[in-house]
């Protein structure tokens, strides 16, 4: 076998057949991604070269890496006049998920690293977001609104039960009587209702699960480390008998693979206890269209031109289409009628009723070592 290598161990897999794809296969195990193509920002491509004498097998399986980074900030702002917040806090770079379709692969690209198997197994914490967030919240100048966190990776990922970052955060903002909205995949987030459900009491806190299908299979398939849906569904229930505001999210919508799913799962959750629901459709900027591509006709060659034509259909004629309004619920025939639908179900569900605002105004600044108190 002949291997080319980089300086950081880049592992390049086809989705060809063969022995490539045999390598592919056996590395990609219960991951997403069914390559490792270097970045956008990358010269060279790297791949692997069967010499015929069937050495391929020799490949390392692959193993999820942690590093740790010291980060400088923790609260990320945007402008985005189509979300529904203004900051955001993501403990984690990458994510082990592992959802082929997840939008925020091409951040690795940043790093130097491949939106694809490195996203996922080349993992990024940051152990010091909770003395970052303490500080910036004691800054004169902060002024207080909902906090996000979910937006890129997931807080609750699998490495998340080690570092216990997401956790830590969520003691800071619970110290300071801040609001914060979650969005996970993870029944993991049942770990810290001892701070959520006193945060709830308050009107500090909803938490979003997304389903993404209720058929475990598939699941496995999209989204490999996440937790199965039942869990998901099951963590609802469990949030809402805490009397913590659970929602659900359909995200993302795939045609002709899992949009008829969209009212089984608004159901299902409406049971188990959610009062909100949204949904974003699928959404293939920069390398997430080749990554989501191949995993499509790995996993589902016969409907893969399909999905993708009915994409198309969606974004004018293009993959994606970034424009805002337009790029997580698309245009045309096709996603009115998933806007539709999703509506009706809602209304018949009772779901999106009354949205819970959650509320800034108890933002407090607790005394800290050193400081005087107040006399009154």
């Amino acid at each position: 076998m002949t291997t080319v290598l980089d300086k950081r161990a880049r592992l390049d897999f086809s989705v060809q057949d063969g022995p490539q794809s045999a390598v592919a296969a056996a590395n990609a195990r219960r991951r997403g991604a069914r390559s490792n193509q270097s970045g956008r920002h990358e010269k060279h491509r790297y791949h692997f070269i069967d010499d015929g004498w069937q050495n391929l097998a020799d490949v390392p399986a692959l193993e999820t890496h942690v590093s740790e980074e010291t980060a400088k900030t923790i609260i990320a702002r945007n402008q985005s006049p189509d979300i529904s917040f203004d900051r955001s806090i993501n403990p984690y770079r990458g994510c082990e998920h592992g959802c082929s379709y997840c939008y925020a692969r091409p951040t690795h690209a940043n790093m130097g690293l491949s939106p694809g198997l490195d996203f996922e197994t080349k993992l990024f914490a940051k152990p010091n977001a909770a003395e970052l967030l303490r500080a910036e919240l004691l800054n004169p100048k902060y002024k207080p609104a909902t906090i996000a966190l979910g937006t890129n990776t997931d807080p609750y990922q699998p490495i998340e039960r080690r570092y216990r970052i997401t956790r830590q955060v969520l003691e800071v903002l619970s110290e300071f009587d801040h609001p914060v909205g979650i969005v996970t995949k993870s029944a993991t987030v049942l770990r810290d209702l001892d701070i959520l459900q006193p945060m709830a009491e308050k009107g500090l806190v909803k938490v979003a699960l997304s389903v993404t299908t209720l058929d475990a299979k598939l699941a496995r398939a999209m989204e490999p480390r996440a937790s199965t849906p039942a869990k998901r569904l099951q963590a609802i229930e469990l949030l809402a008998k805490a009397g913590v505001p659970a929602a659900v999210m359909v995200a993302p919508v795939i045609p002709a693979l899992n949009d008829h799913e969209i009212e089984p799962i608004l159901g299902a959750a409406s049971v188990a206890g959610a009062t909100e629901a949204g949904y974003v459709l699928l959404r293939l900027p920069l390398e997430v269209r080749d990554i989501f591509r191949e995993w499509l006709l790995s996993e589902m060659p016969d409907r893969a031109t399909h999905v993708l034509s009915l994409m198309r259909s969606m974004h004018g004629g293009k993959d994606y289409d970034a424009t805002w309004g337009r790029r997580q619920k698309g245009t045309g025939p096709y996603a009115w009628s998933i806007g539709r639908r999703f509506e009706i179900a809602c209304r018949r569900l009772k779901l999106n009723k009354r949205k819970l605002q959650l509320s800034a105004d108890l933002f407090k600044k607790p005394p800290q070592p050193g400081e005087q108190l107040a006399l009154l």
